[in-house]
């Protein structure tokens, strides 16, 4: 079982962050932490392979919080891909 801390992101409707440690923004890429708005805390979770979660895969969602510190839950209109391609291309604009 491990424990996650999920915040809402203020930069698209129904996008999470879900961090290992509570209020640990710094493991987040700094270019990701700029992009998520204002995040609000949601919610403690207690995360087990088996628990169904409602938009993610709770094993995928252990392993990004074990291998990087956090997971990222986009809408269902845009991937994560879309939206590293998107800051990608502004820090590009911003050189």
């Amino acid at each position: 079982m491990s424990t996650c801390y999920i915040y809402r992101c203020s930069a698209k409707k129904d996008m999470y962050i879900y961090l290992s440690e509570k209020d640990d923004f710094d493991c987040l890429p700094e270019n990701l932490r700029k992009n998520l708005g204002v995040t609000e805390f949601a919610m403690k979770l207690e995360l087990d392979a088996n628990k169904k979660l409602a938009k993610e895969d709770p094993v995928k969602v252990i392993n990004n919080l074990s291998a990087q510190g956090f997971h990222l839950q986009m809408p269902s209109d845009t991937s994560v891909e879309q939206l590293l391609e998107k800051i990608a291309q502004q820090t590009l604009q911003n050189q």
